[in-house]
């Protein structure tokens, strides 16, 4: 690739940071820019709701690369400006202070933001959202002394967040307007069995309740709900989903559906804009779907892939979706998509115990799995499944003296 070219990353997220790497290592020696509004360096983020909100983990780890590898690898770093324009015509981007750059190729990795709650009180101090580090900061100075916490939404974070609020000695009540929690993620009945782990640890689950206010004076003193009960809080946090942050694409006329629409290579409709991450909305090879994936592994893998497909390679990603939580004493993996339904639920193990494989499978064939405590098989296996497309034998597959390939 000609040194005179210039590649653009908006967003030092992740994948951003992932995809200067795979540019870099993949002998491009053109100019590389990665641009990001917050005054942090590339960090990781499942830390901030687990191990960092806990205290477990230092600050230093949550950072992608060294502060010194951007200088070392020529990688011009644009922190604290964002980018709000887009003329695909002219190749430029424009910042929030009007400084415009030029660009070859241009990659968005502009990820999610949260979903605000839209309700009377919802600016009162000690209501927090958690996306980026400082928040995570400001959550965990919030509860680490105690106090009544109510966690607004039952996903990944109000859960996670609940739980780490539970370590800290919090009294924390749980709302969620769906029957059980993570019901889009998981289903009913592992969404059951993550309620029950919440109760044995004494979160009082609040489900099939929508929250209508919050009152207080300066700072938040309670969470209405449209049942007309209230619940006392000292800390209040809002879990309820993200959003694809799309404005860009959207002012530059790309499309946009639920995300970036991108195909299997991160290739917009503009043969020199690509898309990755969260904001992505991509053809999966797969599943012969649009998936947009939120977690981790998706920005740590897409952003190498989407950097060889900048640089003309022949792309097809096929990566399975996959994300983990640490609650309590629960650890677990899942790959895999349920999205497009299933009709079997199969477990192998012992799920009193929390240490089991479940597997979601259409037509016996695995679409999804997880894992809770099983570190020896890990998810490898199941992900193999998913990939062969086969049928399976459910009692087979439930039985764990049978070995995964002969199930």
């Amino acid at each position: 690739m000609s040194s005179g070219s210039s590649y653009v990353i908006v967003g030092a997220s992740l994948a951003g940071a992932k995809a200067a790497e795979g540019l870099r290592a993949e002998g491009f020696d053109g100019r590389v820019v990665l641009i990001g509004d917050e005054r942090e360096r590339p960090y990781e983020r499942p830390g901030l709701s687990k191990g960092y909100l806990l205290g477990k983990d230092e600050r230093a780890k949550s950072f992608v690369h060294d502060e010194s590898w951007y200088s070392e690898h020529n990688v011009e770093l644009v922190l604290g400006d964002r980018v709000t324009g887009l003329d695909r015509a002219a190749h430029e981007v424009t910042f929030d202070s009007g400084e415009r750059i030029g660009y070859t190729k241009l990659l968005l990795a502009t990820g999610v933001s949260p979903r605000r709650l839209k309700v009377d009180g919802v600016k009162l101090d000690g209501i927090h959202y958690l996306r980026r580090i400082g928040q995570s900061d400001k959550l965990r100075d919030a509860i680490r002394a105690g106090g009544r916490v109510v966690v607004v939404g039952a996903g990944w974070i109000g859960l996670e967040t609940a739980a780490a609020a539970r370590e800290y000695g919090c009294d924390v009540t749980v709302i969620e307007p769906q029957e059980t929690p993570l019901a889009a993620a998981l289903g009913g009945e592992m969404g059951a069995f993550f309620a029950s782990l919440h109760l044995r640890h004494g979160v009082d689950l609040r489900l099939g309740q929508s929250v209508s206010g919050f009152r207080g004076t300066d700072k938040v003193e309670a969470v209405l709900t449209e049942d007309g009960s209230e619940y006392a809080a000292d800390v209040v946090v809002i879990g309820i989903g993200a959003r694809p942050n799309t404005e860009l694409a959207e002012q530059a006329g790309l499309s946009v559906d639920n995300g970036i629409v991108v195909d299997a290579a991160f290739r917009t409709d503009d043969a020199d804009v690509y898309a990755v991450g969260d904001v992505a909305n991509i053809q999966n090879p797969l599943y012969g779907e649009r998936l947009r994936v939120e977690h981790w592994d998706n920005a740590l893998n897409g952003g190498p892939a989407a950097a060889k497909s900048m640089l003309g390679q022949d792309v097809s990603y096929d990566h399975l979706p996959y994300f983990f939580t640490d609650q309590y004493d629960v650890g677990m993996e899942f790959s895999g998509w349920i999205g497009g339904g299933y009709d079997q639920l199969v477990t192998r193990g012992d799920v009193e115990k929390q240490a089991f494989h479940a597997f979601w499978l259409a037509d016996r064939r695995v679409v999804a799995g997880m894992h809770i405590n099983q570190w020896d098989d890990g998810i490898a296996p199941t992900q193999d499944l998913i990939r062969s497309q086969r049928q399976v034998d459910p009692s087979r597959l439930g039985d764990p003296s049978t070995p995964l390939t002969e199930a």
